[in-house]
């Protein structure tokens, strides 16, 4: 589905919650019904929750949308992250849920935003925009790390990306994930979690290590070396126990072991 699909969907699917549910009427209308574009909706939800005292919503409102309509791929990487959502979320029936009620959708759009600033040499918008977002979300991504589309960040609370991580397209990553360092190192210092990969919940993977293609991460796990492709680990440190074989543990989110 394209970025016009899904946006058609979420304001048939808002309207019908509308109805169903009166008392939620203002909420709905003020957070979609009114905007003309799912950038201006995003824009005016992040907004909203990433102001303070000291920074209102109106400020942060243009910068955001002016942020997503820089560029042709920003608005379609973060419907495939909607998308990502809805079909590996169990509990995710409608395409507005994420976009209005979960904060692990809503932090990723954020760290896109802060990157976006981090990158043209805006760092210190970008620090206020990460540092709110931690606050508010509970999910701590530094600016400068690079993630990809077809992200998924479930649940989300506790979720730690350091600055020099790399996630690359169609990860999915439950509450608890550490992608972090292993002390004092400057330069390089951060994972690097390839393609279709499953970071279950409460996995830590520390230090400039790689996390092959299609490979998964047990809960729990603390991993300190290279994983291999395709490959399955679990424990502390965490050490191969079984194969993902051909297909993407992201797609499946299937957190069992099988060896």
């Amino acid at each position: 589905m394209d970025v016009n699909e899904i946006w058609k969907e979420i304001r048939d699917e808002t309207k019908k919650r509308a109805e169903a549910e009166p008392v939620l009427a203002s909420f709905f209308h003020a957070t979609v019904l009114e905007h003309d574009s799912f950038s201006s909706t995003l824009a005016n939800q992040l907004a909203n929750d990433l102001s303070n005292a000291s920074v209102q919503p109106m400020m942060l409102r243009r910068v955001i949308k002016e942020t997503i309509d820089s560029t042709e791929n920003m608005i379609s990487d973060i419907a495939d992250d909607l998308l990502a959502t809805k079909e590996r979320d169990p509990a995710c029936k409608y395409f507005s849920t994420p976009l209005l009620f979960y904060k692990g959708f809503r932090a990723l759009q954020s760290h896109k935003v802060s990157h976006w600033l981090w990158n043209n040499e805006r760092h210190t918008l970008a620090l206020f925009i990460q540092s709110r977002a931690s606050e508010v979300y509970g999910i701590d991504i530094h600016p400068a790390a690079k993630i990809g589309k077809g992200v998924m960040i479930d649940h989300g609370t506790g979720v730690v990306i350091g600055e020099t991580s790399v996630v690359e397209d169609n990860v999915s990553i439950f509450q608890g994930v550490t992608l972090g360092g292993t002390g004092k190192q400057s330069g390089d210092r951060h994972p690097k979690v390839r393609e279709g990969v499953l970071l279950s919940a409460g996995a830590k993977v520390l230090g400039n290590v790689e996390v092959g293609k299609n490979a998964k991460v047990a809960a729990g796990s603390v991993v300190l070396s290279d994983v291999k492709e395709g490959t399955t680990v679990a424990g502390i440190p965490a050490i191969e126990v079984g194969k993902s074989g051909q297909k993407s543990p992201a797609y499946e989110v299937d957190h069992k072991i099988e060896t």
